[in-house]
């Protein structure tokens, strides 16, 4: 599968080889981000927990959802589908969660609740989970071709979109691509971030 035209790499569906690569990919994009510094103070602790813990996300996704990236293994998209009343992360709650973040498990389940409480129900949508872009690879458009891939997708098919931005940067990002801030928007960690939950309409597709 490719992005549609002028998008700025091909797109194609990620196999169950490619958990390990796009785990540590996922860990080293959104290792400074302000919401994992929040969960993991240590950059240390990081760098040690975060393949494992992102792996559990991406073998979720590769499961029960879909997972994009691009020939040359330099971004990742994450999508579950969620239904009119999605369920909290059940690897939030998973003995393997306890052993991969250890001490810090509670502070992983506390972003999980907060989230979990102001994910929208009533319509089924596609939950955004994870959009990375691997460390030097940014701004050369692999993030605008992940999105565009999936959105044709969602589009065809009459499907919303949700996602959590975690920064006021990736919230413009996003909403020049179509999604706006809930009305709960934004939401804060306890004594932690904010993040802006966001709604994607899918756009009317013209009869060919």
């Amino acid at each position: 599968m490719t992005g549609r035209p002028g998008t700025a790499c091909p797109v194609i569906r990620a196999g169950h080889d490619d958990s390990e690569d796009l785990s540590q990919l996922i860990a080293d994009a959104l290792h400074d981000d302000e919401v994992s510094r929040w969960l993991l103070p240590s950059p240390v602790i990081r760098r040690r927990i975060f393949p494992d813990y992102f792996a559990l996300l991406v073998r979720r996704a590769m499961t029960g959802g879909l997972v994009y990236t691009t020939p040359g293994r330099t971004g990742v998209a994450l999508w579950l589908p969620a239904g009119e009343h999605p369920s909290a992360d059940p690897g939030a709650q998973s003995d393997q969660l306890a052993e991969i973040t250890g001490p810090w498990a509670g502070q992983f389940r506390v972003f999980d609740t907060v989230l979990a409480r102001h994910h929208p129900a009533g319509r089924a949508h596609h939950h955004l989970a994870i959009l990375a872009v691997r460390p030097g690879q940014q701004g050369r458009g692999t993030g605008t071709a992940l999105l565009a891939a999936h959105h044709t997708w969602l589009d065809q098919h009459g499907t919303p979109a949700y996602l959590e931005a975690s920064s006021t940067r990736t919230r413009d990002l996003y909403q020049r691509h179509g999604y706006e801030p809930r009305p709960d928007s934004p939401i804060s960690l306890p004594d932690g971030p904010r993040m802006w939950p966001m709604w994607r309409e899918p756009r009317h597709v013209r009869e060919p």
